[in-house]
């Protein structure tokens, strides 16, 4: 029996080898491993990408939320709206910027249900934060119209979402502000951790420069006190010799989240994605009864699947001091016990996705 894994990290780097270690011996040949022309390049590259005037690269995709908040004035004694089913990263950049996470429901499409927005609002809320989960872009007209009502900062959570599209325009360009993960399993990926920010406002990428490396003005002059966060300069090489292939990726992943929609539309509740919207499935969730025990059921038989996430934010041990009780976000609570997350990545197989939809089908079948 074959074993199909949730994720595979070697074929890609198999594939792109010989660049990568060319990429690695420029930066060893130079001796530029801090910041320096290799980051500066890729952050060209990838702001050109994301249509955003700058980028910057910080060291993860936590600190970019950290410190794009941090550069918008945002701290302690505000709050900050975002969602409750994401990774914990995003309320704990919200956190360690010094301000209060609040959470507001989800819809069906896990992302923030814009119409929850106004009722969350009080006179310290600063900023909303959508984060444009699995790769599906959050429902931006909605979500800039009450911020602009309510002169609020709009901080992009695109970590899963590196190259998805609302309307034609890319993630990371709406707000004041975009923050992406480079971590090994994103779409987009260093051989380690990494982040960037990506804006539009010159004042914010100004500051950001110096936020990232000890609030530094120079060598010997610190302006402010700040995170040491800079991006390796060798992850930017290897993630400059990705990049051109970030497209292609792309598409390997929307056909196989088109094969899953075909197969699966019958037995589970698969992603949609509407005219406007160019999803880059970093997940493919399907929601299903009896989650569990399909899990089990393809496990069994050789496929690995996963669970984004099997604990709300809001019911985590760190959240406790925010005051939120179960029931408090009940689309987001159903959700947690019906997800499942079906190998999406680009180097699946025909016959693997065939082997996992037949699985599917044969527990519901059975059932």
């Amino acid at each position: 029996m074959e074993k199909i894994p949730y994720i595979n990290l070697t074929e890609p780097h198999r594939r792109l080898k010989a660049e990568l270690l060319e990429a690695v011996g420029r930066v060893l040949d130079c001796g530029g491993f801090i910041l320096g022309e290799e980051v500066a390049a890729f952050e060209k590259e990838f702001a050109a990408y994301c249509g955003t005037r700058y980028a910057v690269g910080v060291a993860n995709g936590t600190d970019a939320i950290t410190l794009a908040l941090k550069a918008l004035g945002i701290g302690p004694g505000d709050e900050v709206i975002t969602a409750p089913n994401s990774f914990l990263a995003s309320a704990s950049g919200i956190a360690l910027a010094g301000a209060r996470p609040v959470f507001v429901d989800v819809r069906d499409d896990f992302n923030l249900d814009p119409s929850l927005l106004e009722a969350a609002i009080t006179p310290r809320t600063r900023a909303i934060l959508p984060v444009h989960l699995t790769g599906r872009p959050a429902d931006m007209d909605a979500i800039l119209a009450v911020a602009r009502k309510h002169k609020l900062a709009v901080v992009e959570d695109a970590a899963q979402a590196v190259g998805a599209r609302y309307r034609n325009q890319r993630v990371g360009s709406f707000g004041a502000a975009g923050c992406f993960s480079l971590h090994p399993l994103k779409n987009l990926s260093a051989c380690g951790d990494g982040g960037v920010i990506t804006t539009n406002d010159e004042a914010v990428y100004r500051h950001l420069l110096k936020a990232r490396n000890h609030g530094l003005r120079s060598r010997d002059e610190c302006e402010f006190w700040s995170l040491n966060s800079r991006l390796d300069a060798l992850q930017a090489a290897l993630v400059r010799v990705k990049l051109p292939h970030l497209d292609a990726w792309t598409e390997a992943r929307r056909r196989n989240a088109a094969f899953y929609r075909e197969r699966l539309g019958k037995v589970a509740q698969t992603p949609t994605e509407l005219a406007h919207e160019f999803c880059v499935y970093h997940t493919f969730i399907i929601q299903t009864d009896r989650r569990d025990e399909l899990q089990r059921h393809l496990a069994e038989r050789g496929i690995e699947t996963k669970i984004h996430y099997p604990i709300a934010i809001h019911a985590q041990d760190a959240a406790r001091s925010l005051g939120y009780r179960p029931g408090s976000f009940p689309v987001a609570e159903r959700q947690v016990g019906r997800i499942l997350s079906l190998p999406v990545f680009p180097e699946l197989t025909a016959a693997q996705l065939e082997a996992v939809a037949t699985a599917v089908c044969s527990f519901y079948r059975q059932a």
